[in-house]
């Protein structure tokens, strides 16, 4: 309760009625000792005007509980666990662990924090080594080096303008470099029915890729053809243009290629033929896991013409060392295509696959 200090000052004394000396005229009366009045403020319509007293700010303090004896922040043992997952490496094992000890200590957060920060640095670290130390490996490298390839063995089912069982036979070289890559690949089908020939065809290309960046590249290509049941003596196919990787990643990648081309296609007792064309490709690979992959390569050719395309889907299973097993399907189609022969050919083909 507030309360205001009252002074009142006597000013002057009453005057007696009896008359005073003349020295007593003059002289001052001496005031009185002030009155101090401790009570409430007055009511509203007194003669005095209130004063306005300032509230005092209201001051919130946040006292934390206090730490729960029997609380164990990160026991030595556990912490111990968290440091050997940290040996792998490996982000994936490090947050399994790491979930389990938070669920296990939840009191041990900033010491879990601070270990999951300190092991992120150590991968990035390394991964950051690791990739110095590729690019001085590939910068150094001659042309012959970092080759990997695959022996591709099997038998096919040739449907379209024959059917027929045949054997097949493939194989693929892929080199990657600092600024470039290259693919070299080939493929043979051939079959013979009640002793005549009925699959004869044989392709293969070269193709070597220059690294604008990450993803985008220059691509030149290099291409034979041969398809005797088809008609087509031979074909020549170059082409050059830009390359994009839309996808990259450990378990899928995709890429699409577009540019001008030049075929020169000889068919059988005709003339040699030479037209400008526009090509594009997509080709995508896709690994779930360690043991399976699905891919495929498309090609369109678009001549003033004729058109051309072929797609090659192919699941590989590994199974045991460098040998795995293939099941794949060839599409080819020829929109302009001599006398009765059929536009489409389709080959179904199983195989052994030994990588290199």
């Amino acid at each position: 309760m507030m309360y205001r200090a009252l002074y009142l000052c006597l000013l002057a004394p009453a005057t007696a009625a009896v008359a005073q000396p003349p020295e007593a005229e003059t002289a001052q009366a001496e005031p009185l000792p002030p009155i101090i009045w401790l009570a409430p403020p007055p009511a509203s319509g007194s003669f005095e005007t209130p004063v306005a007293v300032p509230e005092a700010p209201m001051v919130t303090l946040l006292i934390p509980p206090p730490p729960n004896p029997n609380a164990v922040a990160l026991p030595p043992a556990a912490r111990a666990v968290l440091e050997q997952a940290m040996k792998t490496n490996d982000a994936a094992t490090f947050a399994a662990v790491e979930k389990t000890t938070r669920e296990q200590y939840p009191d041990g957060g900033p010491q879990i924090d601070a270990l999951a920060a300190k092991n992120a640095a150590q991968i990035a670290e390394k991964q950051a080594a690791d990739a110095r130390a590729k690019a001085e490996k590939l910068a150094a490298a001659s042309f012959l080096d970092n080759w990997k390839g695959e022996i591709d063995l099997g038998g096919s089912y040739t449907k379209g303008n024959t059917d027929a069982v045949a054997i097949y036979g493939a194989f693929k070289l892929n080199k990657e470099g600092l600024n470039w890559r290259h693919a070299l690949s080939a493929r043979a089908d051939y079959a013979k029915s009640a002793g005549e020939l009925s699959t004869d065809k044989d392709t293969a290309a070269y193709q070597p890729q220059y690294k604008l960046t990450d993803r985008l590249y220059i691509y030149g290509l290099g291409q034979f053809d041969r398809d005797e049941i088809l008609g087509i003596r031979y074909r020549f196919t170059e082409s050059a243009g830009l390359g994009y990787t839309l996808a990259k990643g450990s378990k899928f990648t995709l890429a699409v290629e577009a540019g001008p081309a030049v075929r020169e296609t000889r068919y059988i007792g005709q003339p040699r033929d030479t037209n400008p064309a526009g090509r594009g490709s997509v080709n995508f690979d896709w690994k779930p896991n360690g043991n399976i992959e699905l891919s495929n390569q498309s090609a369109v050719y678009v001549e003033s013409d004729d058109t051309n395309i072929t797609s090659t889907t192919a699941l590989t299973s590994k199974l045991f060392g460098p040998v795995k097993g293939q099941i794949s399907y060839n599409l080819t189609y020829e929109d302009d295509v001599p006398g009765q022969a059929k536009n489409f050919d389709t080959i179904t083909a199983a195989s052994l696959v030994y990588s290199f």
